[in-house]
């Protein structure tokens, strides 16, 4: 899979990793079980910091998108559920948006638990 970063975006460096990841599991082109690159060739072939990478891997864990394996790199989840992927991506959408408009962190939280201002 080749990987691409835009320095211009309002999404961040991260961000755009995550959000490749995840498209590229909703499209079956990283299935269950299938290694992703090691984040300091990744890093390297982007010309971005490893920690940058390590940032988007770490989000992807969280999401239960990916899973790391100590010592042996990061990995697709067996059992990743296409509808999580599916809402980190809308959540990354909505953030990088959120960003582009000036919106706080109050504001955005606000929004998401519907809250009036």
């Amino acid at each position: 899979m080749l990987f691409r970063v835009d320095h211009a975006s309002t999404v961040s460096l991260a961000g755009q990793i995550a959000v490749q990841i995840r498209v590229a599991v909703l499209k079956g082109e990283l299935v269950p079980s299938e290694r992703l690159p090691a984040a300091r060739e990744l890093a390297t072939s982007l010309g971005i910091n490893m920690h940058t990478v390590l940032r988007a891997y770490g989000v992807l864990r969280d999401e239960r998108i990916i899973e790391m394996r100590q010592g042996r790199g990061a990995w697709v989840h067996p059992e990743v559920e296409p509808g999580f992927v599916r809402l980190g991506a809308i959540a990354e959408q909505f953030r990088a948006e959120a960003r582009r408009l000036g919106l706080s962190q109050p504001e955005i939280r606000r929004i998401i638990e519907g809250t009036p201002s």
